[in-house]
């Protein structure tokens, strides 16, 4: 009786071992992945695209972009949220048409959305690369997003949150499975893009 209660006590060790390890490998990869994206040269492009949300972090982001690199457009999505006030008071204010502003509101208010809405701007514009801002936890899933329905050259600059390390982990679980849903569930099938992730100029 007490070696088969040994054995179940060091099988269940075995199980948490792994299990510990498992997600510490999953951590270190994340914080990779999410806060920290590899550090590349960024080049001008013929737009750039403040994807929704964060806007007080991403658009001051996007602006500086298309002021170092002299970008003619810059492209925000409208989305009428809390989180997304400024690029929308930007749209608001703004007078249409306009050759260096466009404003669009996608479809389900989501990533998705605005991929498959870029793709139609990118065809519509004739435009052949163009430099996406979003912040860095979005990076992986809106370049691959985004490359899914584009052939275009698409530059992703990301822009980095203050976040807290509890407000890190739930984005780490968030885009994690993102990343795996869009993986496999692609939304406009592989474009067979190329996309550059890159890290916050400045």
């Amino acid at each position: 009786m007490q070696h088969s209660i040994r054995r179940v006590i060091t099988a269940s060790r075995r199980v948490a071992i792994v299990a510990v390890g498992c997600f510490l490998l999953w951590l270190v990869l994340a914080v990779q992945l999410f806060m920290y994206v590899d550090p590349l040269s960024v080049h001008r492009t013929d737009a750039v695209i403040m994807l929704g949300g964060s806007a007080e972090e991403r658009l001051p982001e996007a602006r500086k972009l298309q002021q170092e690199l002299q970008i003619p457009v810059l492209v925000l999505s409208n989305t009428e949220t809390k989180g997304n006030a400024k690029a929308d008071e930007a749209c608001d204010d703004a007078a249409f048409p306009n050759a260096e502003l466009v404003c669009f509101r996608p479809e389900g208010m989501d990533t998705r959305g605005e991929s498959k809405a870029i793709a139609r701007l990118i065809e519509l514009n004739r435009w052949h690369s163009v430099s996406v801002v979003t912040s860095s936890y979005h990076v992986a899933r809106a370049g691959l997003l985004i490359g899914q329905c584009t052939t275009a050259e698409v530059q992703v600059v990301a822009s980095h949150p203050d976040l807290s390390p509890a407000q890190w982990l739930g984005r780490f679980v968030i885009e994690t499975g993102g990343l795996l849903d869009v993986t496999f569930r692609p939304e406009c099938g592989s474009a067979g893009a190329d996309v550059r992730i890159e890290k916050k100029i400045g």
